[in-house]
């Protein structure tokens, strides 16, 4: 009888909209436009500021959901969802300044276009959330590096000499790696639906395992378990 009132109590806890974390988030992609504009306007330096501000709200609201059980599926949203934005605006902004070719920011929308193509795919089948995988992590954090050390070498001529190679190193590197994880995501999709057609009760409610390349129905799920889709 516990169990399942406190069970009750979670799901409530869970759907909150209105909490600190949440409203951090919200401030982190208000705060998106601005730095688009100020990356445009060749205001690298306080785009940077901008953005550092943004990384520590970010840092903030997961310390505040963790330490006051704060933490909500609309939160597990709004963090992967700013992350994005913010990826892809600093490559609008870049691509604008003719300091990264358009194409680089095409390769980078186009991954996320597949995912969303994936998703649906999932929610007809009935099936359980991708799991996060390491490399997807990986291609996002190198991202996240490579565009604001490039950001740097623009607003500090000083040293664009080692930040722009390190930069675009890092920035060619995350898209790899981004683009990596997209196929691993296609492929488990394509299993998963193909099971749900089959009929085979793993098809439905499980995810797979990014180890084993497996379904699993006890493998991490990006927004039912603490982590967060980030575009990995």
């Amino acid at each position: 009888m516990t169990d399942g009132v406190g069970r009750g109590h979670r799901r409530t806890g869970e759907d909150r909209l209105v909490t600190i974390p949440n409203a951090l988030s919200v401030l982190r992609i208000l705060l998106v436009p601005v730095f688009l504009i100020l990356l445009v306007q060749g205001e690298a330096l306080w785009a940077l500021v901008t953005l550092a501000f943004s990384g520590v709200t970010d840092l903030l609201d997961g310390w505040i959901a963790r330490r006051f059980d704060q933490m909500t599926r609309l939160g597990r949203q709004l963090d992967p969802a700013a992350d994005r934005l913010y990826i892809i605006a600093a490559l609008i902004g870049l691509a604008a300044r003719d300091l990264i070719p358009w194409w680089l920011l095409i390769v980078v929308v186009a991954r996320d276009v597949l995912l969303v193509g994936l998703a649906i795919v999932l929610h007809r089948s009935g099936s359980g959330m991708l799991p996060v995988t390491r490399v997807g992590k990986w291609g996002t954090a190198l991202l996240f590096i490579g565009l604001p050390v490039l950001m740097l070498g623009a607003a500090f001529p000083a040293v664009a000499m080692v930040a722009t190679p390190l930069g675009w190193v890092s920035s060619i590197a995350g898209a790899a790696l981004y683009w990596w994880a997209g196929v691993l995501y296609l492929l488990q999709t394509v299993r998963i639906a193909g099971a749900g057609r089959s009929g085979r009760p793993d098809g439905a409610g499980y995810v797979t395992s990014p180890s084993s390349g497996r379904l699993d129905r006890h493998a991490t799920s990006d927004t039912l378990d603490g982590e967060e889709v980030d575009g990995g």
